[in-house]
């Protein structure tokens, strides 16, 4: 059973499949994300503490403590990572839902791409449904101000965590007049996934599913879903879903904020896109950016998985090889 090295892995999921009501900032948040307390709200990304001895470089980057996921070369501070999401023509940044360095890495992902791309740029966000489309246009076309759109959003309800944190990234499509996306499905559509399983979906649910929908067949991202099933033993999970169902709900999930992305992509060619979403949707580049990836042609993606760290590793650690493109570590206890 997958378990990522030194920390807690904990799913949205199973308590929005037992109640319906989704991810919540207070009263004992799970998400389907590592999980950490709330950090405080500051300005910047806050310095990393020192490693030593580390690669050239590591050292100074500060808030940029960031590794290539695959060969382990680390990005030798700010301008590295400028040029590494400059490069890109999809950018994934994922996040611990209340953890504010995640967010703030995010906004400098945001910021670089749009030094890179101008106004060409698309954010998509697991936050919002996509049926509120509509009110994402017209908050991000400055129609709406942002008591309106909170509440026409029910962001309380459909997220709940702290809009603050995400707002710098909502002023910014805001300012530069950027395109903003929602992403997700409807939370009852993904708990009657897991409840009766696709084939058995209604069909007023179906119309949400993306034409050529997959299953996940990555085989460490299984595993990684199978801890999140069978590690609720306090919880009737096991007794009310089959894994199948609960695999092809998350699947569904992916395949959806994929999917919503690589259209608006293919139908604005030029345009480069941000996913903001919770890391357990970008790991092994096998949610979301499988999804991405299966439906475009030569776009190059570049995923960040945030890992905590209260140093900047002196070299990168083995067990983190695959993670995603990036691996992005980060000292949540710092303030």
């Amino acid at each position: 059973m997958f378990q990522l090295p030194g920390s807690s892995s904990f799913f949205a999921l199973p308590f929005l499949l037992l109640s319906a009501s989704g991810a919540r900032a207070a009263g004992g948040t799970v998400t389907f994300d590592q999980k950490g307390g709330l950090a405080g709200i500051a300005a910047g990304l806050n310095a990393l503490p020192a490693a030593a001895p580390g690669p050239a470089g590591v050292r100074e980057s500060g808030g940029f403590c960031i590794f290539d996921g695959t060969v382990g070369t680390p990005l030798a501070g700010g301008q590295t990572f400028i040029a590494a999401v400059s490069r890109a023509d999809v950018v994934l940044v994922g996040e611990t839902h209340d953890q504010l360095k995640d967010h703030q890495a995010q906004f400098e992902a945001l910021k670089a791409l749009s030094e890179a791309r101008g106004p060409a740029i698309a954010v998509g966000f697991e936050m919002l449904n996509l049926t509120l489309q509509p009110v994402l246009d017209d908050y991000a076309a400055g129609r709406l101000t942002e008591a309106e759109f909170l509440a026409k959003a029910d962001w309380k309800n459909e997220w709940g965590f702290d809009f603050g944190m995400y707002k710098p990234l909502f002023d910014l499509i805001r300012e530069k007049k950027l395109r903003a996306l929602a992403l997700n499905l409807p939370k009852k559509v993904v708990s009657k996934i897991a409840r009766v399983g696709l084939d058995a979906l209604p069909a007023e649910d179906k119309q949400y599913l993306p034409a050529g929908l997959q299953v996940t067949a990555n085989e460490l991202y299984i595993s990684y879903v199978r801890e999140s099933f069978e590690g609720h033993g306090d919880s009737p999970m096991s007794g009310m879903f089959k894994f199948e169902n609960y695999l092809a709900a998350m699947s569904a999930w992916n395949e959806t904020m994929g999917a919503r992305m690589a259209e608006f992509l293919n139908a604005n060619p030029g345009f480069a896109g941000l996913v903001i979403a919770g890391s357990g949707h970008v790991i092994f580049n096998a949610g979301i950016p499988a999804s991405i990836a299966s439906r475009t042609a030569g776009l190059r993606q570049a995923s960040f998985y945030p890992r905590p760290a209260a140093a900047c590793p002196a070299s990168f650690p083995a067990e983190d090889s695959g993670l995603a493109d990036f691996v992005w570590y980060k000292d949540y206890a710092a303030r």
